[in-house]
């Protein structure tokens, strides 16, 4: 089983028709282990209040679908345990600390963060990051 940390651009294609909605859906029927940090329940909380505020999501929509979320087999990782690494991750690479939590349990797992957040992966192209990211199309190309 290949594990893999996947962030909240990830997670919001599972129940949101968006680019590489079913690519990133590949990750819940295959054979991962998925990690992530529990800031992703606060991150996609947000992307469903502000979809919601926009009039795309009605409120009982958003709604059940964090409820959905809660049934997936995703291990979360208290961030706290991650912070400081993301902290020197961000002030080292000019990224954010939330940004660097994916990063950090990434590297503390030995696996790579899938995300479908193009900022995140090209600033993660050069040097030792490279080896910690992976496109979430990459994931039907066997390489996840």
């Amino acid at each position: 089983m290949t594990r893999v940390v996947v962030d909240t651009s990830v997670a919001v294609k599972w129940f949101l028709p968006e680019e590489f909605s079913l690519t990133a859906r590949m990750l819940l029927a295959a054979d991962y282990q998925l990690l992530a940090p529990d800031l992703l329940w606060a991150e996609l909380g947000n992307v469903l209040w502000k979809r919601q505020r926009c009039g795309e999501l009605e409120q009982r929509t958003a709604m059940r679908l964090l409820r959905d979320f809660s049934r997936l087999p995703i291990e979360f990782h208290a961030a706290e345990r991650w912070t400081e690494a993301a902290l020197d991750l961000a002030m080292q690479q000019g990224m954010t600390v939330y940004d660097g939590l994916y990063l950090a349990l990434a590297a503390g797992n030995e696996c790579r963060v899938v995300t479908a957040d193009r900022r995140l992966y090209e600033a993660c192209q050069s040097g030792a990051l490279a080896q910690l990211v992976s496109w979430v199309e990459e994931i039907d190309r066997g390489s996840g």
